[in-house]
């Protein structure tokens, strides 16, 4: 990723762990899903894990562990909010985006299933003895990051797949009118030596009135279009094209071509 990706990564993960759920469940459920305690994270990991256990016990001190069965989309979210500040990582390099959580390999088909009730298709697989769970699909990472509360950043992250994806498209338009343009440099070229041809040997002056008609027009605006040609002499695009493959087509053979006279045999 680039340093700005990164960042914008950054605070997203950052934008999650400021958040404080309003509902004692909620609390309960995100603090089960953090794990009894931050892996390899960051330090703002462990003084969120704290903060939360110091709201559980003062908020709902009676409640017991969280059970997703029966759990509301709120707790599930919250839950997963955890799970992720905990386990997960994501990346968006190259406008990619890759959701992905290390778990105990034991987790890994429960996590990939509540992930699939959020509604985040996901794939799972072992690696290195840990259960590897990840999605690539940017629309459905998009839906998890906004219910599990990271609205602020993911519209940052939406806005620049955007400009990306419109970036892209761009150069694609361009890209084909820059080939199209090509194409009719080239066609242009081509009819006008085969004007040049027909008038030189004698046959553009015998062709019917529409084909000298367009011949000329040609001459005149060599960098018009067909669509061009045929509003300025007002007939049909269709009529233009033919007129031109004709002019190609009689400039590369010579049968047509007026020869010098026949020479008369001696008499004897």
């Amino acid at each position: 990723m680039t340093r700005s990706e990164r960042d914008l990564v950054t605070a997203l993960r950052d934008e999650l762990a400021a958040i404080d759920p309003s509902r004692p469940c909620d609390v309960v459920a995100e603090v089960d899903g953090l794990g009894p305690e931050p892996i390899g994270r960051e330090a703002s990991m462990a003084r969120l894990a704290h903060r939360l256990r110091r709201l559980a016990a003062a908020q709902a001190p009676e409640r017991g562990p969280f059970d997703w069965g029966p759990a509301a989309d709120h707790c599930r979210g919250a839950w997963l909010r955890g799970r992720f500040l905990a386990r997960g990582s994501l990346s968006l390099a190259g406008g990619r985006t890759h959701l992905e959580f290390v778990v105990p390999p034991e987790e890994a088909p429960v996590l990939a299933a509540r992930l699939a009730e959020f509604g985040l298709p996901v794939s799972w697989r072992l690696r290195r003895g840990r259960g590897v769970v990840t999605s690539k699909n940017g629309e459905a990472v998009g839906t998890f990051l906004r219910r599990a509360g990271a609205s602020g950043a993911l519209l940052e992250v939406e806005a620049r797949q955007v400009s990306r994806a419109l970036r892209g498209e761009l150069n694609r338009v361009l890209n084909a009118e820059s080939a199209n343009l090509q194409r009719a440099v080239s066609a242009a070229g081509r009819q006008l030596d085969a004007i040049d041809t027909l008038e030189a040997d004698g046959r553009l002056g015998t062709q019917p009135y529409v084909v000298r008609m367009v011949a000329e027009a040609r001459r005149e605006t060599p960098e018009a279009s067909l669509a061009e040609l045929a509003e300025r002499l007002e007939i049909h695009r269709s009529a233009v094209q033919r007129a031109l493959e004709r002019l190609e087509r009689l400039a590369m053979t010579e049968e047509d071509a007026p020869g010098p006279p026949a020479r008369r045999p001696a008499l004897a």
